[in-house]
């Protein structure tokens, strides 16, 4: 499986081989939300809280006696029906965690991957030959790819420090390791661009998860 090489400037190189065992699986949308909505899921926080009528601050004593005085019966001015009183079923902290099996997660990044790559969406950028950190010059690059609006870029640990200090600043591009991939990154991007020594460390990281 073949792909575009092109470099810091943009110009495309020529083409690299890419592991025919990561970009030839066959998508499933249905397992593929499942999965992403998940990871979504896991990203939540869980804290949000408000106070209810047992938790403000405020007297329990009735505000008026019960009958003939005209107005509404009330028990206590913390009812969630009072200015400053409690709130009625608001959200309390809890886990919305989803596990998933590790095989799981593996096999939607494959298939993450493979419908990056049927869509045409995967490139390979050499990272050689840079000079200077410069944002504007990287930037340049990514428009002549035609990386789109939210490019992922997937770096190897020896990765050039000046692509890092050149794409930081880059509005909608997200820049991770290789082998901290996941699913939801490939699929939330618009164009998938592997630094070329990141190829290997790719292929490593799917054979470590394998064994």
């Amino acid at each position: 499986m073949e792909t575009k090489v092109f470099n810091i400037q943009g110009n495309e190189e020529g083409k690299v081989n890419l592991p025919e065992s990561l970009f030839s699986a066959k998508p499933n949308a249905t397992f593929l939300h499942e999965v992403v909505t998940a990871y979504l899921a896991n990203q939540r926080s869980g804290t949000a809280d408000v106070k209810t009528r047992a938790e403000v601050s405020g007297t329990g004593k009735k505000p008026w006696k019960q009958k003939h005085t005209g107005r509404a019966r009330h028990g206590s001015m913390r009812s969630p029906i009072w200015r400053k009183g409690g709130v009625a079923w608001g959200p309390t902290p809890h886990s919305r965690r989803q596990d998933l099996p590790a095989q799981k997660r593996r096999a939607a990044l494959l298939q993450a991957l493979s419908a990056k790559y049927a869509e045409g969406n995967v490139v390979v950028l050499n990272d050689e030959g840079v000079k200077e950190a410069k944002t504007k010059t990287f930037a340049g690059a990514l428009k002549k790819i035609e990386a789109g609006r939210k490019p992922l870029i997937l770096t190897a640990p020896k990765t050039d420090e000046k692509v890092f200090m050149s794409a930081r600043n880059i509005s909608g591009l997200e820049l991770i390791p290789a082998s901290d991939i996941h699913a939801y990154a490939v699929l939330n991007s618009s164009k998938v661009i592997i630094i070329k020594n990141a190829i290997e460390t790719l292929t490593n990281t799917f054979a470590q998860e394998a064994k």
